[in-house]
């Protein structure tokens, strides 16, 4: 032992102390001496001191009674106290001291070597006894500051041996009432999956490890995932004597896990929906290409009805492209409303304007009730304006022929509300909780087939709330028919006539003045450069037709010559050339000394706003989305 390791003497008796002191001294122990019980206690209560070797008979307070004090006092309960006397060497002695709280009893005499043996033994006894509390006390302090809840059980009994305090969390009831009631764990597993998880239970002497999944019902009734791990605990003999379990709360994780299966199936959903609206206009449009090559006394027609198909059909695509873009740029906050005062009228009037060709190719009645005074609200006008044509449009669509379509705009307090009602298909109760949701699809009237990717109104949802507004939706039932509400904040309120007259006044001019007159002039000529040749050769047969020379090229090293070789007065650029930046060749043609005054039209699939700032940048003086409608075609080569 080492020489830190300090021994009090306690004996009344002189000789006997001293030569007890000089045998621990010279076994390299540090000693303390006291001859009496009172100054033994004073001493102990020091808390340096290892061992206590006690004679039994002291003059004031019986050695019994000493290690009595010592052993039941907290400070020094953990003292070793070695008892000796010369006078009560009896076997009932011993046992009277050893009971008393004694760590052991010798009898003189006492040699020597058996007095420090005896005392090394208890030390080596108390430095094991000591690594074990630390042990578990590291322990405790591990499992105690975990989320998870550790346990341990004995084995074949299953009684509990420990459980950590965060049972009382997990579980939601307390440690005590488990100790009470140790299987009380399992009355808490979910009906459904106690069975397996009691199975489990029942086989653990002979299966002790498991790795289970299974729900627990709180007190509230709320439910509870956890993971739950057995494993065994085994003795020298390698035989199982205890088993520990891991209790993990995985409810996160199965709530994340549920709302990715939820994600991949909208996402499958979604690109089944969108696979089959685009084959859908696909197919017209391929065999409509067909029929622009026939011949026979029915050609010319039957050319002219697949033009319209095409036109149609292509209109469609674009639209639905637009619908996805939209969804995305509003997704990533990155579409910016361009808000002015905005009259509910020009709204109003746009929006049937858009949804007309619809509600008259159903056969509806449309009727439109406004109050008197023009209202206007902060807005972007062509955003407000797509909203309301989706509902009229969605409106028109899933109402049978000749049914009627209501819009009433209503005042109230400093909120205007647009409804939007229809005598159609309807909308199933539990389906108007989630009408607003992306990718969602309600059925359709028997005359109509299915179309659209289901994200219109998200859409419309979406941008209204941008402008500070809201949509709902109400229905009785399916086939009574549907509400779409509009609620948007009021910014002010006019007399209608001298608004309405402003209206005008600020509309560009009617597009009946304008019949073609740049037509009539000589022939524009307009050199066009695309690497889709279909898509070149179409669009040099249609501006043939609209009365402009046309020569193309998928060659862009050709650009230079032909434009020297031509002089053309516009050039339609598309900017996704092969190898080719068509920025930089845009930036080339204008720093061209004899080309530099040609007019660029930038035709493109690139549609953001970054792209037609940026064609803007270098040197187009307009840009075309495909597929351009022929008005904006002309009117940007016109210029």
């Amino acid at each position: 032992m080492t020489t830190s390791t300090l021994i009090l003497n306690v004996d009344d008796n002189d000789g006997a102390r001293y030569a007890k002191t000089r045998i621990l001294q010279g076994a390299g122990f540090s000693v303390l001496e006291a001859s009496n019980g009172t100054d033994a206690l004073n001493l102990v209560k020091r808390g340096d001191i290892a061992l206590v070797l006690l004679d039994v008979k002291l003059p004031d307070i019986n050695g019994i009674e000493v290690c009595r004090r010592i052993k039941t006092d907290p400070d020094s309960a953990l003292v070793l106290v070695l008892q000796t006397s010369a006078a009560l060497t009896g076997r009932a002695d011993k046992i009277r001291g050893l009971e008393g709280g004694a760590d052991n009893y010798l009898a003189a005499p006492i040699e020597a070597d058996e007095l420090v043996a005896n005392v090394n033994a208890l030390l080596r006894m108390r430095q094991t006894q000591n690594a074990l509390r630390d042990s578990e006390e590291r322990f405790r302090q591990l499992t105690d500051n975990i989320e998870d809840v550790f346990w341990m059980f004995s084995v074949p009994a299953r009684t509990l041996e420990y459980v950590s305090p965060a049972y009382a969390s997990t579980w939601g009831r307390s440690v005590a009432s488990l100790e009470q009631a140790p299987g009380s764990w399992l009355d808490a597993v979910h009906p459904d999956d106690r069975p397996g998880i009691e199975a489990l239970w029942s086989a653990l002497q002979y299966m002790p490890h498991y790795d289970a999944e299974f729900r627990i019902v709180l007190p509230d009734g709320s439910l509870r995932w956890v993971r739950d791990r057995l494993f065994p605990v085994r003795d020298r003999r390698d035989e199982v004597y205890r088993v520990a379990r891991m209790t993990s709360d995985i409810t996160q994780r199965k709530e994340m896990e549920g709302l990715l299966r939820a994600a991949d199936s909208n996402k499958n959903e979604f690109l089944a929906t969108l696979a089959h609206e685009l084959r859908n206009p696909l197919s017209p449009i391929r065999n409509a290409a067909a029929l622009l090559g026939a011949g026979g006394p029915d050609g010319a027609e039957r050319q002219a009805r697949a033009r319209e198909v095409i036109t149609r059909q292509v209109d469609h695509l674009a639209h639905l492209v637009d619908d996805l873009l939209d969804v995305a740029r509003i997704s990533e906050g990155k579409i910016a409303l361009r808000r002015e005062e905005v009259d509910i009228k020009s709204v109003i009037a746009q929006a049937v304007e858009t949804a007309g060709p619809l509600i008259a190719a159903r056969a509806h009645r449309l009727d439109v009730r406004e109050p008197p005074q023009c209202v206007w609200v902060e807005g972007d006008p062509v955003r407000l304006a797509q909203s309301m044509g989706n509902l009229l449009h969605n409106a028109a669509k899933f109402t049978p022929k000749g049914g009627l379509i209501q819009v009433a705009v209503s005042l109230h307090d400093d909120v205007v509300r647009i409804a939007v009602e229809d005598n159609g298909i309807g909308i199933a109760e539990d389906n108007l909780s989630r009408i607003f949701g992306m990718f969602t699809q309600a059925a359709v009237p028997p005359d109509r087939a299915p179309e659209g990717l289901g994200i219109g109104l998200s859409l419309v949802s979406r941008l209204l709330e941008m402008h500070g507004g809201r949509l709902s939706a109400t229905s009785p039932g399916i086939g009574l028919g549907s509400t779409f509400t509009v609620e948007l904040p009021v910014l002010r309120t006019s007399a209608c006539d001298a608004a309405a007259q402003a209206g005008q006044d600020a509309l560009p001019p009617a597009a009946a003045g304008d019949d073609g007159t740049a037509q009539q002039g000589r022939k524009r000529r307009v050199l066009l450069v695309d690497d889709n040749v279909d898509a070149m050769e179409m669009m040099a047969f249609l501006l043939a037709e609209m009365g402009y020379d046309a020569v193309t090229t998928a060659d862009a090293s050709q650009i230079v010559d032909l434009a020297s070789a031509r002089r053309p007065d516009v050039i339609v650029l598309d900017i996704g050339l092969p190898g080719v930046d068509g920025y930089e060749l845009a930036r080339m043609l204008k720093r061209h000394p004899q080309l530099g005054s040609i007019r660029l039209v930038a035709h493109t699939g690139y549609g953001s706003p970054e792209d037609r700032r940026k064609a803007q940048e270098a040197g187009f003086d307009a840009h075309l989305v495909k597929p351009a409608e022929l008005d904006d075609l002309d009117k940007a080569l016109q210029g």
